[in-house]
């Protein structure tokens, strides 16, 4: 990630430009000094205790925050220290809220460990107080989610969202893992957290809109207008490049840094690790700020993680990342190469290490032109003639650029109506999902797909007037076991255009 100017010139010149959340300070943020503690688990245990916070908890937000990394004391992107990601940049300041509630110096809270986490603690006991929570309530790990999403003082509170979303799903799923030489577990479990005053904010999913047909599995998000430039690319610019960055931070930490106006960087693209789930912050169209001199001619590719830690380069963000740039390159005409997919590092003029040692380029290029390495080891096509269900309202028909002999299609419909395809996934894992269309200027313009994932259905909105005749990825799923209706076309749109449904490929990421 490049700013313009540097993100240590922004964060000096915005010192004085700092906005606290606002905080109920406690008596027990007040209570004797902290004792040293040896080891991260045993720092987890105390400031528990102290502050009576799930051990849990903490746990799972350090996880999906830093994967209880520290880093070596350097901060994140946006301005995060710690394992816990205690936040001072110039609009936020969480770092200082809670050296207030603490007793702690910003210091120790930037360096040691054990402070960092007790501060965090204590942050988190006072946005629990603000929300009412009971003594009782406050033994329920569900009832913490409003005082989680508050906790990293997003302007954006769709933003809190995914990341308070992202510490349940990691108590959901559980976790095992080593972090400072010593080894974590929580066990998993049944959530139903109580959303509080998160109930009326709108997820991502729920909010997102297709802004263009860049990348239609992608959630758009945009970043603030003062962090990019207004562009007509490629008319006035030709793109050639794609340039690969690692965050230095999370993924929602870094989606939050580019919707601030204090950021003065962007990149196009921000993926997460845990599955490769994409968010759209700059059109293609338009200039993002992420590596310098080569912005004017680049698509930016943000990857969540740090380059010091190669567990957050999974399957899923590799598969995900990679079908992204196929896409950009397949459209821009960019050669599939080294000299056209670049590290941010191999820019001129760079200044930075991303995405660093750790990011596998043999098994990321293979998997962008196709090869026999980037194979699925699991894949099914299911046509509108084999493993499929929809009413009379769809009608067959044919058209050239059709899969197999024929397709199905409708108009849209204010109601619910859909077309589905069946599929009998092998085991719970992470799929890609294509589909193909027939191209036609009279098809419907937001058509939505949706995808019975693990954790509910998931809907995703593509111009079918475009890039038919052809697989079209619409994301990369979590697909729960078992034969059943995966894939579904809705009719449900406000959209004007023919419907079509044709044809869906899904495919094991691994």
């Amino acid at each position: 990630m490049t700013t313009q100017p540097t993100r240590r010139a922004v964060l000096a010149l915005g010192a004085a430009l700092v906005v606290t959340p606002v905080v109920t300070v406690s008596a027990h943020a007040a209570g004797s000094p902290v004792r040293p503690v040896a080891g991260l688990r045993g720092a987890f245990t105390a400031a528990s205790k102290r502050y009576g916070v799930p051990r849990d908890l903490l746990v799972a937000l350090s996880y999906t925050v830093t994967r209880i990394n520290d880093h070596a004391g350097e901060p994140s992107a946006a301005g995060g220290y710690g394992v816990m990601h205690l936040i001072s940049n110039p609009s936020t300041n969480t770092l200082a809220t809670a050296a207030r509630l603490s007793g702690h110096s910003a210091a120790a809270l930037r360096t040691d460990v054990s402070a960092n986490i007790d501060g965090a603690a204590a942050l988190l006991r006072s946005l629990a107080d603000d929300a009412g929570l009971s003594a009782a309530d406050r033994d329920d790990v569900d009832a913490w989610y409003e005082p989680v999403a508050h906790y990293s003082a997003f302007a954006d509170a769709s933003v809190s969202r995914l990341e308070a979303d992202a510490v349940y799903q990691a108590l959901a799923r559980g976790l095992s893992l080593q972090a400072g030489g010593e080894s974590f577990a929580v066990e998993a479990r049944t959530v139903r957290p109580q959303l509080g005053a998160f109930a009326d904010v709108p997820t991502i999913q729920q909010r997102f809109e297709a802004m263009t047909d860049d990348y239609p599995p992608a959630r758009w998000v945009a970043a603030h207008s003062s962090n990019y430039r207004v562009a007509n690319r490629p008319n006035d610019y030709r793109i050639d490049r794609v340039v690969i960055h690692t965050v230095q931070g999370s993924y929602t930490s870094c989606i939050s840094w580019f919707q601030n106006p204090s950021a003065n960087v962007s990149a196009h693209y921000v993926l997460r690790s845990s599955d490769g789930q994409v968010t759209q912050m700059v059109r293609n169209k338009d200039v993002a700020w992420h590596v310098g001199n080569t912005n004017n001619r680049s698509i930016g590719l943000e990857h969540e993680g740090w380059v010091t830690d190669p567990a957050w380069y999974t399957e899923a963000m590799y598969r995900s990342s990679a079908a992204l740039t196929r896409h950009v390159c397949d459209r821009y005409g960019i050669p599939l190469d080294r000299t056209h997919i670049i590290a941010h590092s191999e820019a001129p003029g760079a200044t930075h290490t991303d995405p660093g040692p750790h990011w596998d380029w043999a098994r990321y290029m293979d998997y962008v032109r196709g090869g026999n390495g980037g194979e699925p080891s699991w894949s099914v096509i299911v046509d509108n003639t084999g493993a499929f269900t929809a009413s009379s309202n769809w009608v067959t028909a044919s058209a050239p650029g059709q899969y197999g002999s024929n397709h199905r299609h409708a108009q849209p419909v204010l109601s619910s109506d859909v077309a589905w395809f069946s599929a009998n996934i092998p085991a719970a894992g992470s799929y890609r999902v294509e589909v193909w269309y027939p191209q036609d200027p009279a098809n419907n313009s937001r058509t939505p797909y949706i995808v019975a994932a693990s954790g509910g259905n998931q809907t995703v909105y593509v111009d079918q007037r475009s890039s038919g005749g052809r697989w079209v990825l619409i994301g990369t799923f979590s697909l729960a076991a078992g034969s059943r209706q995966v894939v579904g076309v809705s009719r449900w749109t406000s959209a004007a255009g023919s419907i079509e449904a044709d044809a869906v490929r899904i495919s094991s990421t691994s």
